[in-house]
């Protein structure tokens, strides 16, 4: 669903270092437990209403850090590398395609 807001650039990188940014946050005011991640992925999700930048892996994204504790130093340039090359792959694979929608709908 390539035209839905959910996958356009904007909500996949934007959204995705919100919920990075939210899952950090709780890690450090609360620890890792299930609740924090609950509410993690709670406040990602108002955030990136907020924002207008849905995208709801992104609150999964707030959980995982919670849950897992990963090394911001190594995971943060990981994700966002990876989301750039989701958008690019996206682009690339609708310019193949002739009779495919175009990706994206929208850049920002």
């Amino acid at each position: 669903m390539i035209t839905l807001p959910l996958a356009q650039p904007r909500g996949v990188v934007v959204g995705h270092l919100l919920g990075t940014a939210v899952g950090y946050g709780a890690l450090a005011a609360v620890g890792s437990s299930a609740w924090a991640a609950a509410v993690a992925a709670g406040v990602a999700l108002a955030l990136l209403m907020a924002a207008r930048t849905p995208h709801s892996p992104a609150c999964a994204t707030s959980v995982v850090i919670v849950l897992q504790s990963p090394d911001p130093a190594r995971f943060v340039p990981l994700l966002f590398g990876a989301t750039v090359l989701l958008v690019l792959t996206g682009y690339a694979a609708s310019r193949i395609r002739r009779k495919a929608p175009r990706y994206p709908a929208y850049w920002w």
